[in-house]
């Protein structure tokens, strides 16, 4: 491999020879800074993520904000890049169901793919010819280098090479690892929290692949059994597929289609059992603009929120597969409700609770950290409540597991099947007492929540009537949640901290009719992150920002009037190509919906709602462990309109302009 990669730098160089000067010049400096050394440096001035940026030396590099300063890269990939890719939807080029494959096999094959890395060409403009080619030596230049960081990577990971104490300290620093880092979307000062609430499944404890596996396999027979589906169907190999679904998708009851819908509402990506729905399918079934009404969105469209939901969600998909491909006719509003109702069927029987409450450490994630979350807490005067949708004989078990024999005493409030998000809406439920002992709920009022207790049912109003903190004064009101205060503690504010998993079922009444601070339990952040910090995922990145810009920089070209059937042409190609880029990360993503957090470019509908309803979010509890209790959060950038970023990252693409100022012998 090191003689192809010498060889795919031999060509590089070779095609420099029928550049222009100036950006051959500029070429050679970048490839020398990048090629070389095997460490680039920060032509744009933006940051590099510190897991790509180990074992390499700084040294100077250009800024076309600041001029010449000294930083340290890792590659021509962060050297040209830039993080614009906001730009109108793109018709997008169909892709077939994506595989994972090794990165430098993929990296290498692109490197050999001319409809991935060859550029059209303008038949009479000249000018515009100028600015694809050397678009095209740029993007030729980044995959050299990505091989070099996969490469370095790879290294890394076989031999294991130790890395010195300051590396190791940011490793551990929550500020600078971003698998362990709380994220804030707006201003949190844990410290006037006085009352932190925790969701039981997927927060407090989080299920391995077997969890969905097991509701996927009892769902479907029961679809079999229950719903007369053909007995085929549990001899056809059906089985949970990690790597199709995902959280924060929904489903087309009218049609059956999986769809991943953006912030707009806008379909970006859907999926007919495992064929991917084609362009024109959904412009024709959408009205002509992939969305729909909200009237008919809310009727149309079943979220799939929760990370639970991940199992009916892939059941819906192989159900009309499976009819589509044997051609058996089918209804499919009829296969989406039959399948949510085994689903359900399977959630409220209690079959798969009681073969996980058996065996907690089949199906649980370790969590060697969450008592030490728990307790620095309460050491701390915050009280915590425990609020889940669960029965007691469950949670117990899985309690029992993770924290020890005594774990209700953490808690000042214990409170088990819940039935949120009707929790926070209901005005007079009252709340039930569970015996410790036989699980079985006892049959007498409840006017008062005792710590080490258990209670079911009840609401947000009657648990603020119940708890000691609550004393009302005569002239106070009892039937305005906004004016009940506990000596200090209101229960309706901003210091009530709630974490949960489950946007809708969590969080959503509790921001919004409360006022509540929420946090969110987002395993997905710590494996995006992970796979976005690798070198090809990198190198799909850094080509679709130099697309687009080169895509801007044409258009400046063309100017002002009516374009021609080339200068469209040209447009289009570009177009499809980011089109395919973005097929690429999906691919790399290993799903063939792409990241939770994006549908195709633009914000998901799943990323808004995080956004919109969460004032922070996690990959896990236990990364509460490195903030103080009273440590403060700040959001990162509250920005959201193009003109509030314009400036900051697309000109830093203006290397011609850059190479007159830089002095290449203190290079």
């Amino acid at each position: 491999s090191d003689c192809r990669l010498f060889l795919y730098k031999i060509m590089i160089y070779g095609s420099l020879l029928q550049m222009p000067i100036l950006s051959r010049a500029v070429m050679v400096i970048a490839l020398l800074l990048g090629l070389f050394s095997c460490s680039s440096q920060c032509v744009t001035g933006f940051s590099v993520a510190p897991q790509v940026t180990k074992h390499v030396r700084p040294v100077r590099a250009w800024n076309c904000n600041q001029g010449l300063v000294t930083s340290s890269s890792s590659s021509l990939l962060e050297a040209i890049g830039s993080t614009t890719t906001d730009l109108p939807l793109f018709q997008d080029e169909e892709s077939s169901e994506p595989d994972l494959v090794n990165e430098v096999e993929a990296s290498e094959h692109i490197l050999h793919d001319d409809s991935m890395t060859v550029l059209p060409r303008h038949p009479t403009h000249e000018g515009l010819n100028a600015i694809l080619e050397t678009t095209e030596h740029v993007m030729a230049a980044l995959h050299v280098q990505s091989l070099d960081l996969q490469q370095e990577q790879t290294l890394l990971n076989t031999n294991k090479i130790p890395v010195d104490d300051t590396d190791e300290q940011d490793v551990e620093d929550p500020l600078l690892n971003s698998h362990e880092r709380v994220f804030s979307n707006s201003y949190v000062d844990l410290g006037k929290v006085s009352t932190v609430g925790f969701d039981y499944d997927y927060t407090l404890v989080t299920y391995n692949q077997e969890l969905l596996e097991l509701i996927y396999n009892m769902a479907l027979e029961r679809l079999v059994t229950d719903n007369q589906y053909p007995l085929e169907m549990l001899d056809a190999g059906l089985k949970f597929d990690p790597r199709f679904s995902i959280r924060g998708l929904a489903v087309d009851r009218k049609t059956g289609w999986i769809c991943h819908l953006s912030y707009t509402h806008k379909v970006a990506v859907a999926w007919e059992g495992r064929n991917k729905v084609s362009s024109s399918r959904l412009v024709s079934e959408y009205s002509g603009k992939r969305a729909m009404r909200p009237q008919e969105r809310k009727k149309r469209l079943k979220p799939l929120n929760d990370l639970f939901s991940m199992a009916e969600c892939c059941l819906i998909a192989d159900t009309v597969h499976f009819f589509k491909t044997r051609k058996i006719p089918f209804y499919p509003p009829n296969v989406v409700n039959d399948v949510l109702k085994s689903v359900g069927s399977t959630h409220i029987s209690g079959d798969f609770h009681r073969l996980v409450a058996k065996n907690p450490s089949k199906y649980f994630h370790p969590t060697p950290h969450l008592k030490q979350v728990l307790d620095t807490l309460k050491s701390s005067g915050k009280r915590l409540i425990f609020v889940s949708n669960s029965p007691f004989w469950y949670v117990d078990a899985g309690m029992k597991h993770v924290i020890g024999t005594n774990w209700r005493d953490t808690w000042d409030v214990v409170i088990v099947s819940a039935g949120k998000p009707n929790f926070y809406t209901d005005e007079a439920r009252p709340f039930r007492e569970v015996s410790h002992t036989t699980s079985r709920v006892k049959f007498k009022k409840v006017t008062k929540l005792e710590p080490g207790e258990v209670y079911t049912e009840g609401c947000l109003k009657e648990m603020i009537k119940c708890l000691d903190w609550y004393h009302p004064s005569e002239s106070q009101p009892t039937n305005n949640l906004q004016s009940q205060s506990a000596a200090g503690v209101n229960l309706a504010s901003p210091n009530v901290l709630y974490v949960g998993d489950s946007l809708f079922a969590d969080l959503v009444d509790a921001k919004r009719e409360f006022g509540w601070t929420t946090a969110a339990v987002a395993p997905e952040v710590g494996w995006e992150i992970e796979i976005q910090s690798k070198a090809q995922f990198l190198l799909s990145q850094r080509t679709i920002d130099l697309l687009l810009h080169t895509l801007r920089k044409v258009q400046r070209e063309l100017g002002n009037g009516l374009r021609t059937e080339d200068d469209l042409q040209i447009l289009d190609s570009l177009e499809r190509l980011v089109s395919r880029w973005r097929d690429e990360q999906s691919n790399l993503l290993g799903n063939p919906f792409g990241s939770v957090f994006r549908a195709r470019f633009q914000p998901s509908l799943f990323a808004h709602s995080l956004r919109r309803y969460c004032d922070l979010y996690m990959n896990s509890v236990s990364s509460l462990r490195h903030y103080s209790p009273q440590h403060r959060f700040y959001p990162d950038d509250a920005r959201l309109l193009s003109h509030e970023t314009t400036g900051t990252d697309q000109e830093c693409w203006e290397l011609d302009r850059s190479l007159d100022n830089i002095d290449v012998h203190n290079l």
